[in-house]
C-alpha cells in the first residue's frame, strides 16, 4: 500500500522525502512517476472519510494514521464509526464529554463513541423504533470496552440514576470475570458472545435489560495456549479472597494448580486481581447474589482447581488399559467441596458404566480417557455455572413487558460478540466464532450494500451500481445450503461410531470442489481450511465431535445426583431430569449455536442498526504503534473502501412522502397535513427546493425522497428554528391572554376591595362616634364612682393602720417576752452548769483532803509523824494531779464535743444553701407506704434499709440517748421479761390487742384523764393511718396562701437549726440539764418542752395553728383543720406525730410506736417501766 510522505529536498534530479513512519528516501527521476500529489484533505486528515479526496486504501490508511498519532481514535464513515484501539486510557470519557455529546447529531461534534450512543437513543425516541449497535472487529480490537462505554452513556443520559441502571452497569464486571480471559492478542478477551437488550419506557428511562450469551469457550478451563491465562475469576479469587475462606476451601497460589499454570502465565499486566475481586463481590451484592450463593460458587471454582491437580497411574486389568487416581489432598478436597463420596468420585473418573440388554457393565478407562472424562466434568460444571450466573443476572435486571395498551417499551441492543480468530491451532470453538462473524459480516453487507442498492433500483433513481465483496457463498457452505459443514458435523456426531476422521472424509467428499473449501493435502493431515471474509483459516479436526456432542456420560450425572450440595444439583437440574436416551438425542452444540445466531439475526433485522468497526493497530498490544499491513488487512475484509464509496454516493436518509410532509411541512407556510393532500410528491419537492435548493444532490423516487446526511442535518436545523419560532409565537399569545385575564381579574378585585373598604370606613367612623359618646358617659360615671371610692378607701386605710399597729405592738411585746425568757433560761443554764462544775471540783477537793488526813493518821501507826505527813502529802498531791488531769481531759472532751457540734452546725448551715426538696426526700424515705390515697394492701415495697422489718424479727442495737437529751435517773430494773403483747393485754382499753389495725379507733389505746389527751391520741392515730396509706386523704380543702408552702420544708428546718441563737440556746438547755442532774421528772419535762418550743417556734417546722394547739394542749379531733380541711404531705404528718410524741411523752408513746412498718411484731429491746419500747 502506498505510504504518504513529505518532500524535503529536490536537488540534481534526486528527490528526498520523509514518509509517515519517519524514514527518509531518495527517489530517482526514473521512479518519480510513482509519486502522486496528495489531496489537501489527506494532509491533516478529516473527521468523516466520505470527504476524503484520495478515495483509495492509501488515503484511508493515512487518514487513520494521522488521527491515531494525534490520539484521535474515532473516525466517521457516514454514520459508521471506525474505532482504533489506543491500548491506553484517554481522557475523553468524562461526565463533561457525556454532556457535550448529549442531543447532538452525527457531524455536529468530533467523532466519538458517545455520538453513536446518543443517536441510537434519540432515534429510538424520535422514530419510535428499536435500535441496535453492532460492534465488530478482531479479538483485541476494543469491542468490550466500546460496549461498556455505550452502556455508561445510556445510563447517564436516561437521567434517572436508578437502582436498575446501577444493576445493568454492575453486570459487566461479573460477566467479564467469568467469561473473559487473557489471550495472546488481548488481555481482556471475551470468550463468549453477548447481546444486551436495554429496555426503555416511554419517558426514555431505563426500566430493565436482558442478556443473551453465546458459546462460552469451556475448553479454556482445562487448557490454554502459551502466554495465555484461564478465566479471570480464578486468579481474582486466589488473590482477593480472605485467608480464612481460602483455608476452608484448601486454596493456595495460582502456580499451585495445573489448570492455571498450563499457559505459563499467571499474571496479567495492567490488572489488579485483588481489586477486581472486591469489585466482583460488590457487583454481586448489587445484583442480589446472596452470601450463600457466593460461597457455593467459590466452592465449585475451588473444586475445579483441585480436580485439575489429580494425578493418574496406569494399570492393567484383564488385559484392559485402566488407571487409578493417586490419593491426595486434592482428591479429598474436591470430594468434600462437591459433597460426594470420595470413592464414588474416583470410580466416576476412572470407569464408565454401560447398559447393554438390561445389564450394567463397568468398563475401566485408560489414562487418556480418564483425563478426558475429568476435563468434560470440569467443563460441564463451569459451563452450567456460567449459564446460571447469566440467568441470575437476568432475574435481577429483567422486567417483563406490561400488557397495558398505553405501556410502550422500546429497546437498544448492544452486540458484543467474539471477534474473528485465526490462531496457530484452530478448533471447533474457532469455527463457531468465525461462523458468527460471517453472519455479522453478511448482515453488514446486506444492510449497507444489498438492501440500499435494491431500494435505489426499486425507486428508479439515478444510481451507478457499486461492486462489493459478498460472503454469502461462504455462509451457504458453512450453514445454509443442504449438506453444509455444520449439518455434516452434526450428522457424524449422532453416529455412535463416528470419528473425527470419518467427519473429515465426508467434508472432503462433499465440498472439495467448492472454492471456499481447502481440503487437506494428503490423507494423513487432520486439518481443513475455509476461505472466510477475513482470510483463510485452517481448523484442526481432532476433538471436533466430542466438543460438538457436549454431553456428560451417565456416571457423572449419577454422581451429581448423589451429591449433598444443593447448588450443583440446581445447575445440573436439566441433565439430572433427562434420562440417558434423552441425553443422547439432545441437540448438539453447533445446532444450538446456529439456532441462537438465527434468532439474533431476526432480532437485529427488525432494529435500526448502527455499526462500530473496531480496528486493532498492532499485535503487540502497545500504544502509539500502527501496523500498516495489519490495519489495511482489516480495512479490506471489512469492506471499508466500498462502504466509503456507497456512503459518499448513496442516500442514507430516506423518508416516505407522507413522513416527509408531516415532519417538514412547518418549513413552508400554508402546507396542509399529508392526509389532506393529493400531490404529496410535488409538496415534498417544493419543500426541498425551498430549503436545499434545486441543484443540490437529492433525488425523488417513486414513493420516497432520498437525502444525504448533511441534508438531514440542515432540514432538522431549519425545522428546529421554525418550530422554535412557532413556539415563541404561541407563548407570546398565551402570555398576552394570560396577562389580560390577570389584569381584568385584578381590576375586578380592586373594585371589590374599594367598595368593601369604603363601607368599612363609614362603619368604622360611625362606631368611633358611638364609642366616643359611650366613653364620655363612662368617664362621667367613673369620676363619680372614683370620688366615692377614695372616701371609702381613706376610711378603710385608717382602720387598717390602727389594727396593724395594734397587732405589731402585740407581736413585739410577745417577741420581747420570748427573747427575755430565752435569755433568762440561757443565762440560768450557763450559771447552773458553772455552779455544778465548781461544786463538783470543790467536793472532790474536800474528799481528797479528808482522804489525805485519813491516810496520814493511818501512816502514823507505821512510821514517824513527819514521814507520815510527807508521804500523805505526796499521795495527796498525786491525787490532786490526777484530778487536774481528769478535769483537763474532761474539758478536752467537752471541747471536742463542742467542736463537733460546731462542725455539725456549720455543715447544716452549708447544707441550708443547697437546694433540697423536702417533699421528695420524705417521699423517697417513706415511698413504700404508697400514695396518700392508697388503700390497705396496696402499699409499695419497703426501702432497702427497712426490708428486714417485713421478714424475720431481729434484735436492734441499743442507742444511748443520754448524749442527746438527758433523761431522769431512775432505778434500773430487769425489764427483759416485758413483751409488747403483754403490755397491750395489761394496759390497752376495751378489746384492743397488740395487732396493728387499719381503721380509726373509737377510743384511745391507753386511759387518759384529760379529754385533750384523749382527742390528741385519736388525732395522732388517724394521722398515722394516713401516713401509712391505710386511710384516704380529705377530698376538699381550703388553700392557705401565706406563701410559706412554696418554700421547701427542709430549707426552713435548716434555717431554723442554722441560727446562732438556736445553737446557744441548745447548749444552754443541755447545760441546764447536766446541772440539774436528778432534778426530777417535771424539770426534765420542762427542758423538753423548751426544746420543742425552740424547734417549733419557726413557721418552717409546723404551721402556727398546729404549734399553738400542741403547746396549749387544745387539740380537737373534729375541729382540727389539718385532719379534716385539706390533704397534708408526709412531712407535715411526720411533724404532727413527732410533735405530739415530744409534748406528751407519757400519754402517746404507744401510738407513736405502733405502726406495723416501723416496729417489729415482737420487740426484744429495752422498754420503760410499763413495757413500752424505748
Amino acid at each position: 500500500v502506498p505510504i504518504g510522505a513529505v518532500v524535503k529536498l529536490c536537488d540534481s534530479g534526486q528527490i528526498q522525502v520523509l514518509d509517515d513512519e519517519g524514514n527518509e528516501h531518495w527517489i530517482s527521476p526514473q521512479n518519480a512517476t510513482n509519486i502522486k500529489p496528495m489531496h489537501p484533505t489527506s494532509i491533516h486528515g478529516v473527521d468523516d472519510m466520505i470527504r476524503l479526496g484520495d478515495l483509495n486504501e492509501a488515503g484511508i490508511l493515512r487518514n487513520l494514521l494521522k488521527r491515531y498519532i494525534e490520539h484521535l481514535i474515532y473516525t466517521y464513515t457516514g454514520s459508521i464509526l471506525v474505532a482504533v484501539n489506543p491500548y491506553q486510557v484517554l481522557p475523553i470519557y468524562t461526565a463533561d464529554q457525556i454532556r457535550l455529546y448529549t442531543n447532538k447529531k452525527i457531524g455536529e461534534m468530533p467523532p466519538h463513541i458517545f455520538a453513536i450512543a446518543d443517536n441510537c437513543y434519540f432515534n429510538m425516541q424520535r422514530n419510535n423504533r428499536d435500535q441496535c449497535c453492532i460492534i465488530s472487529g478482531e479479538s483485541g480490537a476494543g469491542k468490550t470496552e466500546s460496549t461498556k462505554l455505550i452502556l455508561q452513556f445510556l445510563a447517564a443520559i436516561s437521567g434517572q440514576h436508578s437502582w436498575i441502571e446501577q444493576q445493568v452497569l454492575e453486570a459487566n464486571p461479573i460477566l467479564e470475570a467469568f467469561g473473559n480471559a487473557k489471550t495472546i492478542r488481548n488481555d481482556n478477551s471475551s470468550r463468549f458472545g453477548k447481546y444486551i437488550d436495554i429496555h426503555f419506557n416511554k419517558r426514555g428511562a431505563i426500566e430493565g435489560a436482558k442478556i443473551e450469551q453465546y458459546l462460552l469457550e469451556k475448553s479454556r478451563v482445562c487448557r490454554q495456549a502459551r502466554d495465555e491465562r484461564n478465566y479471570h475469576i480464578f486468579y481474582c479469587m486466589l488473590k482477593g479472597m480472605p485467608s480464612d475462606q481460602k483455608k476452608k476451601l484448601g486454596l493456595g497460589k495460582a502456580t499451585d494448580y495445573s489448570y492455571l499454570a498450563i499457559g505459563k502465565c499467571t499474571v496479567c499486566d495492567g490488572r489488579d486481581d485483588m481489586k477486581e475481586y472486591s469489585n466482583i463481590q460488590s457487583a454481586m451484592k448489587v445484583l442480589m447474589f446472596s452470601d450463600t450463593e457466593n460461597w457455593m460458587i467459590s466452592k465449585l471454582l475451588a473444586s475445579i482447581l483441585h480436580m485439575g491437580n489429580l494425578r493418574y497411574e496406569a494399570r492393567t486389568y484383564d488385559n484392559l488399559d485402566a488407571c487409578e487416581v493417586v490419593r491426595s489432598v486434592d482428591l479429598t478436597s474436591a470430594a468434600t467441596l462437591l459433597e460426594v463420596n470420595c470413592k464414588d468420585l474416583m470410580n466416576c473418573l476412572t470407569s464408565r458404566t454401560l447398559i447393554t440388554r438390561g445389564e450394567t457393565v463397568s468398563t475401566p478407562l485408560s489414562i487418556e480417557q480418564a483425563l478426558d472424562v475429568r476435563d468434560a466434568f470440569v467443563k460441564g460444571i463451569y459451563g452450567r455455572l456460567f449459564v446460571w450466573i447469566v440467568e441470575k443476572i437476568n432475574a435481577a435486571i429483567y422486567k417483563p413487558p406490561s400488557h397495558e395498551p398505553k405501556a410502550l417499551r422500546r429497546s437498544i441492543g448492544l452486540l458484543d460478540i467474539f471477534g474473528f480468530e485465526n490462531f496457530t491451532i484452530n478448533s471447533f470453538e474457532q469455527l463457531c466464532i468465525n461462523f458468527a462473524n460471517e453472519n455479522l459480516q453478511q448482515f453488514f453487507v446486506r444492510h449497507v450494500f444489498k438492501l440500499e442498492q435494491e431500494q435505489y433500483n426499486l425507486e428508479h433513481i439515478n444510481w451507478q451500481h457499486i461492486e462489493f465483496t459478498d460472503n454469502q457463498d461462504a455462509l451457504d457452505m458453512i450453514a445454509i445450503k443442504p449438506m453444509n459443514i455444520i449439518s455434516l458435523i452434526d450428522e457424524e456426531s449422532k453416529f455412535p461410531k463416528g470419528t473425527d476422521t470419518t467427519m473429515l472424509n465426508k467434508l472432503n467428499s462433499q465440498h472439495k470442489l467448492n472454492t471456499n473449501y481447502i481440503p487437506p493435502k494428503n490423507n494423513h493431515e487432520t486439518q481443513f481450511g475455509l476461505q472466510h471474509f477475513a482470510g483463510v483459516v485452517y481448523y484442526e479436526t481432532r476433538g471436533f465431535l466430542e466438543k460438538n456432542r457436549d454431553t456428560l456420560h451417565g456416571d457423572i450425572i449419577q454422581l451429581v445426583h448423589s451429591s449433598r450440595n444443593k447448588f450443583i444439583k440446581q445447575i445440573f437440574q436439566a441433565d439430572v431430569a433427562m434420562g440417558a436416551e434423552t441425553r443422547k438425542r439432545s441437540p448438539t452444540l453447533s445446532s444450538q449455536f446456529k439456532r441462537s445466531l438465527e434468532q439474533l439475526m431476526r432480532t437485529l433485522s427488525v432494529c435500526q442498526p448502527f455499526f462500530v468497526r473496531c480496528i486493532k493497530p498492532n499485535e503487540n498490544k502497545k500504544p502509539m504503534l500502527f501496523d500498516r499491513e495489519l490495519c489495511v488487512r482489516q480495512l479490506r475484509y471489512s469492506g471499508m473502501m466500498e462502504t466509503i464509496r456507497i456512503r459518499r454516493a448513496g442516500y442514507p436518509i430516506r423518508y416516505t412522502f407522507v413522513e416527509f410532509v408531516d415532519r417538514y411541512r412547518v418549513l413552508m407556510p400554508g402546507v396542509k397535513p399529508a392526509y389532506k393532500q393529493e400531490d404529496l410528491r410535488g409538496t415534498c419537492q417544493r419543500i426541498v427546493e425551498v430549503v436545499l435548493g434545486r441543484d443540490d444532490d437529492w433525488q425523488m423516487g417513486k414513493t420516497k425522497i432520498f437525502l444525504k446526511d448533511h441534508h438531514d442535518m440542515l432540514l432538522e436545523i431549519e425545522r428546529d428554528k421554525a418550530i422554535t419560532d412557532k413556539v415563541i409565537l404561541i407563548q407570546k399569545v398565551v402570555r398576552g391572554y394570560k396577562d389580560r385575564s390577570n389584569f381584568l381579574k385584578m381590576r375586578k378585585s380592586a373594585m371589590m376591595i374599594q367598595k368593601t373598604w369604603r363601607g368599612y370606613h363609614c362603619r368604622k367612623n360611625y362606631g368611633a362616634m358611638r364609642a366616643g359618646f359611650a366613653r364620655l358617659q363612662a368617664l362621667y360615671r367613673s369620676r363619680r364612682l372614683y370620688v366615692m371610692y377614695h372616701v371609702a378607701r381613706q376610711r378603710v386605710m385608717g382602720l387598717q393602720a390602727r389594727c396593724r399597729g395594734c397587732m405589731v405592738r402585740r407581736a413585739f411585746r410577745h417577741h420581747l417576752w420570748a427573747v427575755i425568757t430565752i435569755q433568762a433560761h440561757t443565762r440560768g443554764m450557763i450559771a447552773r452548769r458553772l455552779y455544778k462544775r465548781l461544786k463538783g471540783e470543790y467536793r472532790r477537793r474536800l474528799e481528797a483532803e479528808k482522804l489525805c488526813l485519813a491516810e496520814e493518821e493511818k501512816l502514823r501507826n507505821q512510821m514517824s509523824a513527819k514521814k507520815a505527813k510527807v508521804e500523805a502529802e505526796r499521795n495527796h498531791q498525786e491525787r490532786l494531779a490526777q484530778l487536774v488531769k481528769e478535769d483537763t481531759e474532761r474539758e478536752k472532751r467537752e471541747g471536742e464535743e463542742v467542736r463537733k457540734k460546731k462542725e455539725m452546725v456549720e455543715q447544716m448551715e452549708k447544707a441550708r444553701h443547697d437546694p433540697v426538696n423536702d417533699s421528695d426526700m420524705v417521699d423517697k424515705m417513706f415511698g413504700f407506704l404508697g400514695t396518700t390515697n392508697s388503700f390497705p394492701g396496696q402499699e409499695g415495697a419497703p426501702p432497702a434499709g427497712f426490708a428486714d422489718l417485713e421478714r424475720a424479727q431481729k434484735e436492734l442495737e441499743e442507742e444511748d440517748l443520754d448524749d442527746v437529751l438527758p433523761l431522769p435517773e431512775d432505778e434500773e430494773d430487769d425489764l427483759s421479761e416485758y413483751k409488747f403483747a403483754k403490755f397491750a393485754a395489761t394496759y390497752f382499753q376495751g378489746t384492743t390487742t397488740h395487732t396493728y389495725v387499719r381503721r380509726p379507733l373509737k377510743q384511745p389505746l391507753l386511759f387518759h384523764d384529760d379529754e385533750g389527751d384523749q382527742l390528741a391520741a385519736l388525732a395522732v392515730w388517724i394521722t398515722v393511718l394516713r401516713f401509712m396509706g391505710d386511710l384516704p386523704e380529705p377530698k376538699y380543702h381550703t388553700a392557705i396562701t401565706d406563701g410559706s408552702e412554696k418554700i421547701p420544708v427542709m430549707t426552713k428546718i435548716y434555717e431554723t437549726l442554722g441560727k446562732k441563737t438556736y445553737k446557744r440556746e441548745l447548749q444552754a438547755l443541755q447545760g441546764e440539764g447536766e446541772v440539774r442532774g436528778g432534778g426530777g421528772e417535771r424539770e426534765n419535762y420542762s427542758v423538753r418542752h423548751k426544746l420543742v418550743s425552740l424547734t417549733l417556734k419557726k413557721k418552717s417546722k409546723i404551721t402556727d395553728e398546729v404549734a399553738k394547739h400542741l403547746n396549749d394542749g387544745e387539740i380537737s379531733l373534729h375541729g382540727n383543720s389539718m385532719l379534716e380541711d385539706r390533704p397534708t404531705s408526709n412531712l407535715e404528718k411526720l411533724h404532727f406525730i413527732i410533735g405530739n410524741g415530744i409534748l406528751r411523752p407519757y400519754e402517746l408513746t404507744v401510738c407513736v410506736c405502733l405502726p406495723q412498718g416501723l416496729l417489729p411484731r415482737q420487740w426484744k429491746g429495752p422498754c420503760d417501766g410499763r413495757g413500752v419500747p424505748v
